[in-house]
């Protein structure tokens, strides 16, 4: 199982990283004590959202993807980033 997922920086709101994984627990603790070169001077981070799949190419793709500008805009909109509601984060379990 592939995760692909959306961090955002609990000291700076604006900032969100989008990564992929095999182990979600595991990866969000590797960008919380700094081990990450991209997202250590942002720590610490939450999960805002995170997407599981079972296809790698799959997996691999949508990541691409939501790092695009039409796929920034698509997190934006639907997976519920900027939430007016305050919901924290979100799964979806993809097959």
């Amino acid at each position: 199982m592939k995760y692909v997922y959306i961090l955002q920086s609990e000291r700076f709101p604006d900032r969100y990283y989008t990564g992929l994984t095999t182990d979600i627990k595991d990866r969000l603790s590797n960008h919380n004590r700094g081990l990450v070169s991209h997202t250590s001077k942002y720590a610490p981070w939450k999960m805002k959202t995170y997407v599981a799949f079972s296809d790698d190419g799959k997996a691999f793709e949508f990541e691409k993807y939501l790092k695009s500008g039409s796929g920034r805009a698509f997190a934006k909109k639907r997976l519920s980033l900027y939430s007016p509601f305050g919901f924290g984060w979100q799964a979806i379990l993809l097959l």
